[in-house]
């Protein structure tokens, strides 16, 4: 989960939250897939960006070297 920050001077009713009315410099934990919509948005500050995904390993085929 990632964390942002209300960087707004009113508060907003946000739907992606069940219509969750945030005050301003509020920090809210979103889902790390939704990250990008909320500080593509001048009003959202990062506070913890998304946690790196591990790498997935590819499996070996046979005659893979």
């Amino acid at each position: 989960m990632a964390k942002v920050r209300l960087a707004d001077a009113e508060p907003r009713i946000v739907p992606w939250l069940g219509h969750r009315t945030v005050q301003p410099d509020e920090v809210v934990t979103i889902p790390d897939d939704q990250f990008e919509a909320y500080v593509c948005q001048d009003i959202w500050q990062t506070v913890e960006p998304p946690k790196p995904k591990p790498a997935v390993k590819r499996a070996a085929k046979e005659g893979d070297v």
